[in-house]
């Protein structure tokens, strides 16, 4: 069996590595949902609790993966003026105005990644990848910055036998930057592994993190446990992920559970 990373784009904060089959040369699309929860002060002076849904669709083949995520969002304890970026903050606003709650539809993300080497021996996979967020998030609510972030990046995939599978992604996304704000272009990181325990059991390991969109905070940065329970031989099923903070730019822990349907 050869794993190929499905990532359910959950923000910058997070990403969790849904593993299933190799998919076939004719291609296959897959539909799925992810809601997740994470509580946390972010570096803010509140407790913020978030509710992330991420919808996808995804199409792939042997080589080309094609993904467009579609969140809705609900945030009880956001402080005035601040504006969040996926699951977790972009900037945090003025820490003495109050807070609020909103909830709404989130940015929308279109991704591509392409193998442009198959892992052979000793030398991994290589595979470049684009994301686009686009700005549909309401920035008078603090759901988004309203602007469109752009990130390029290449992934390193391996296999050590047949049950495990490291992985290395490293990105460079250039922030949308409303009037006002001085947020900044980072760099975005996720290393480590999937193992299968089954054929239908899979479970991943990762370290997660990024630089922060807003000079003098900490990055996001964020241990991540996963667990995919695959129904069918094609990648239909279940996952649930568990999140632990390390950083004061990540939530104290988040938690998701959701499925997949492969087609």
């Amino acid at each position: 069996m050869t794993p190929q990373k499905k990532t359910t784009s959950i923000s910058l904060l997070v990403a969790v590595a849904c593993w299933s089959g190799m998919a076939a040369a004719t291609g296959q699309f897959t539909l799925g949902d992810l809601p997740a929860f994470y509580q946390g002060s972010f570096g803010t002076n509140n407790t913020l609790n978030i509710f992330y849904n991420s919808t996808y669709l995804q199409y792939q083949n042997s080589k080309l993966r094609l993904k467009m995520t579609v969140p809705e969002i609900s945030v009880s304890g956001l402080p005035n003026g601040a504006t969040l970026s996926g699951s977790g903050i972009a900037s945090r606003g003025s820490q003495t105005t109050g807070t609020h709650s909103a909830s709404g539809i989130g940015d929308i993300w279109l991704s591509a990644h392409y193998t442009a080497i198959q892992n052979q021996g000793l030398v991994p996979s290589l595979v470049p990848f684009a994301k686009v967020k686009f700005g549909t998030a309401s920035a008078s609510e603090g759901l988004g910055t309203g602007r469109n972030d752009y990130e390029f990046g290449l992934g390193l995939n391996d296999n050590i036998g047949t049950r495990i599978f490291p992985f290395l992604h490293v990105a460079y996304r250039i922030v949308g930057n409303p009037p006002g704000n001085n947020l900044q272009n980072i760099w975005t990181y996720n290393l480590g592994s999937s193992f299968v325990v089954t054929h239908s059991n899979l479970l991943t390991a990762m370290f997660t993190g990024a630089q922060s969109e807003q000079p003098g905070y900490s990055g996001p940065a964020d241990l991540v446990v996963a667990w995919n329970y695959n129904v069918t031989t094609a990648g239909s099923g279940f996952q649930v992920f568990v999140d632990k903070g390390l950083s004061s730019g990540s939530p104290d822990y988040g938690i998701g559970v959701g499925g997949q349907y492969v087609f």
